[in-house]
């Protein structure tokens, strides 16, 4: 599988950080290239100066006619729709089209790859993974569409034991021979409809994870996710499910053994194993599905079960993902900046009994907000609006709870210092994008934990 880049004509296609970080492997490796990107110069700046100090070309603006198909290889960061016209030209000339991930892979292929996919909880069920693993001892490389790009780990392969990686339908699209020791499909909702012509098709974008594994491979899926389950067909090896009914639907192909969740933690039923999960950074069903699937992945790939057990006590979380900030005077402040839409915040209340102070708002991206309500019923005590959105946050709430008009982030922390009592937690879950007073959701983030350590 290996591919002779020294001295070849290679082109980037994309410059954010995974294509920046595939040209640098290429380079390294010997390959001519050009870095091609829509930006100008000087929105490129200090990836324009890099992509020159590395000795490549660099191509800006539309695509010129003809550059591709005179490559030796093409590189697609996963930002780059492949059906653009000059990508199904150079692929019809007989040149490969890889995404960033494939390239990687070519020179990381002796080390065991894990890799998770689906629409929601994959960075958390990655870092996690990622963390497992590190417990069991192993140089564990963490990344993918997680953070750090795949190719880094690539600039120096023999420093790895194990690869935790995230990949998305995009990455998935343009691998041509990677092959996860472990693939995990968490679950499958609609998303991405500016890229796929319908859901199945996204679906089988994630399938793709399967295609290159061998029998001596395993899949780990959603049992309790139908489509999930109809995709895991096409899994080569055994397949592993995890539940949190413990009766997976009934089209499961033959599941090979479960991971089924039960009061206090979840068990694996073909080993008797059991789990807890008393860590925070893990609360609600939708973290317990999570580090179902993470422990599968870490035993199934060597870990031992005391690592395994280490490792779910002590995860860190993701920052602004249901992060626990501090209990002060017997009150929870909770950061959960990165849950942008609606369905977001749905999963962070869930992941609460009751006595919540909400604070939501900034700039709206258009869906209701009378499903937050309902989720929130008996509940949310009480909301606290902040940015843009606040007044229709205030008419969707109207009548069902206490709204309390903050206007800032900094009001709505001090006003809830105001009104929670002992045993209430106060949860920053917006529900919207952040643009209209930060300049995106982890500086919204940050300065919650200022605000809130700061009392």
């Amino acid at each position: 599988m290996t591919f002779a880049l020294s001295g070849q004509k290679v082109l980037v296609y994309g410059l954010a950080k995974s294509g920046v970080a595939a040209l640098r492997l290429l380079r390294q490796q010997g390959a001519q290239v050009t870095a091609l990107d829509a930006r100008g110069e000087d929105a490129l700046g200090d990836v324009a100066r890099e992509v020159k100090s590395l000795g490549a070309t660099l191509v800006t603006g539309a695509c010129p006619p003809g550059l591709l198909e005179s490559r030796a290889l093409v590189v697609v960061s996963p930002g780059v729709p492949l059906a653009l016209p000059e990508l199904v030209a150079a692929r019809a000339a007989g040149v490969p089209v890889w995404g960033e991930v494939e390239l990687a892979w070519r020179s990381l292929e002796a080390v065991p790859l894990f890799g998770i996919t689906g629409t929601n909880g994959k960075s958390t069920t990655t870092a996690l993974t990622g963390e497992l693993f590190a417990r069991g001892g192993g140089r564990t490389f963490v990344g993918g569409n997680l953070g750090r790009p795949f190719s880094e780990a690539a600039l120096t392969p023999g420093d790895w034991d194990a690869l935790v990686v995230e990949l998305s339908s995009f990455q998935l699209e343009g691998i041509a021979s990677l092959r996860p020791r472990g693939a995990a499909i968490l679950n499958l909702t609609p998303d991405h409809i500016d890229r796929y012509a319908s859901h199945a098709e996204y679906g089988e974008a994630k399938a793709r994870i399967f295609h290159h594994q061998s029998p001596e491979d395993f899949a780990v899926v959603n049992a309790d996710d139908a489509h999930v389950l109809g995709l895991a067909r096409q899994a080569r090896g055994p397949v592993y499910g995890f539940s949190v009914t413990g009766r997976p639907v009934a089209d499961a192909p033959r599941l090979a053994g479960l991971a089924v969740a039960e009061e206090g933690g979840f068990r694996l039923d073909f080993n008797g194993e059991r789990y807890r999960l008393a860590n925070r950074a893990l609360r609600g069903a939708h973290n317990a599905q999570n580090a179902m699937a993470a422990t599968l992945l870490a035993r199934l790939g060597g870990v031992p079960a005391k690592a395994v057990q280490a490792g779910l006590d002590g995860y860190p979380g993701l920052p602004h993902r249901l992060e626990s900030v501090r209990v002060l005077e017997g009150v929870e402040w909770v950061n959960d900046s990165k849950a942008t839409n609606v369905d977001s915040v749905l999963v962070a209340l869930r992941a609460f009994p009751g006595d919540v102070w909400l604070i939501a708002g900034g700039k709206g991206k258009g869906a209701p907000y009378a499903p937050m309500v309902e989720a929130g019923r008996g509940k949310v005590k009480g909301v606290l609006t902040i940015g843009q959105d606040a007044p229709l946050l205030a008419q969707a709430y109207a009548g069902q709870a206490a709204v309390h008009a903050c206007g800032t982030l900094a009001g709505a922390v001090t006003k809830a210092r105001e009104l929670a009592k002992a045993g209430d937690t106060v949860l920053l879950s917006p529900a919207c994008a952040s643009y209209d007073q930060f300049k995106n959701f982890e500086d919204r983030g940050d300065s919650f934990k200022r605000l809130v350590g700061a009392l």
